[in-house]
């Protein structure tokens, strides 16, 4: 079984703390990468994220449209930003690989932090933090940030207390959003538009080249030769649960792209939606040869995942399980833009075609 490790990095440092206390800010503390998958999937936000929305329960009313309405086109400041805040880990390793760490004032989701080593987990960790998990429009604003930036519209107004993009506007800051590609999802190109169009606004091209090649190196150096069968995945998160259907990832997310990179044929790659629900015995019928499990969705451990799934009665009479052939990765570099995107598809692919 391949294993990327996700532990934790060194602590980063801390901003000032939060002034806005209580239920609201308890939930705002939940990773937001599990949120925003929720919210991909046309869930209940805030329940599923086991917390309760501010002033009584409910998420941001009309929170899709709003997230549709706040994915603008990147900005075109007439100088580069100076004071920066990131909505996620990943949007702030991206600025570090094009060696801008010194332009964040904060950051929030430090869980995007923990897949990465050595020199890079080091710089990373001294990134002030304004919050581990989701950031409120209060705790942003006050950091006076001239851009905020994250990998996902659901960062932006979809919850209560998340600042949209009209309320930083109107306090003098730009937005910058990974916007989804529309249709489905081959590769990693969305990882290298949105590079590029980091280090445009802040008037690095040539950095921004150099990143994203060298994302594009690392999933290049691990795909399978041309011509080579594709493997049939199924992406899981969460342990499978008797009578009910199994989570996964379909054509529209990020993931498929990475999937399709490493020499896979994701089992939902028909179906153009992020996240999606299919019943254990459609998911046997369509006989996934390999199993990708996700972590940081769920409480549970990748190996905690898998033996689940090995010990499923449906599940169990699959190829991927009589094979025992699964790949585990944190969902941080596989679900969303970052620099490790190439990292994941080479994860996979040794899982795929470790025999071919």
């Amino acid at each position: 079984m391949t294993t990327i490790s996700a532990e934790p990095s060194p602590a980063p440092e801390r901003a000032a703390p939060d002034a806005d206390a209580g239920a609201g800010a308890a939930c705002r503390a939940a990773p937001l990468r599990r949120l925003v998958a929720v919210a991909a999937a046309g869930a209940l936000l805030a329940t599923a994220a086991g917390c309760a929305q501010p002033g009584g329960g409910t998420p941001a009313e009309g929170a899709a449209d709003t997230a549709a309405q706040s994915c603008p086109a990147p900005p075109t400041p007439d100088d580069p930003p100076e004071r920066v805040v990131t909505l996620d880990g990943g949007s702030a390793a991206i600025l570090a690989g094009l060696g801008l760490a010194d332009r964040i004032v904060g950051t929030a989701d430090t869980g995007f932090f923990d897949p990465f080593e050595g020199e890079e987990a080091q710089e990373l960790s001294r990134i002030p933090v304004l919050e581990d998990g989701q950031a409120g429009r209060e705790l942003v604003i006050a950091a006076e940030p001239d851009l905020v930036m994250g990998i996902h519209p659901f960062q932006f107004g979809s919850f209560d207390g998340t600042p949209t993009v009209a309320e930083l506007r109107a306090a003098g800051s730009d937005a910058l959003v990974a916007c989804p590609a529309s249709g489905t999802v081959t590769g990693i190109d969305g990882t290298l538009e949105f590079i590029g169009q980091t280090a445009e606004v802040f008037g690095v091209p040539e950095r921004g080249e150099e990143l994203a090649e060298r994302v594009a190196s690392d999933a290049d150096a691990a795909a399978p030769p041309s011509g080579t069968a594709p493997v049939r995945v199924l992406m899981v998160s969460d342990a499978p649960q008797a009578g009910r259907p199994i989570g996964t990832l379909g054509a529209a997310s990020p993931a498929n792209g990475v999937i399709t990179r490493a020499g896979g044929e994701n089992i939902a790659g028909d179906i153009e939606q992020e996240l999606l629900e299919v019943s254990p015995e459609e998911v046997v019928a369509r006989d996934p040869e390999a199993i990708v499990v996700l972590t940081g969705f769920s409480t549970l451990s990748g190996p905690e995942i898998a033996d689940a799934v090995r010990a499923d009665p449906v599940l169990s009479r699959t190829t991927a399980v009589r094979e025992d052939r699964f790949a585990v990765l944190p969902q941080s570099i596989a679900v969303s833009p970052s620099v490790l995107n190439g990292r994941a598809v080479a994860a996979i692919a040794e899982t795929l075609h470790a025999t071919a």
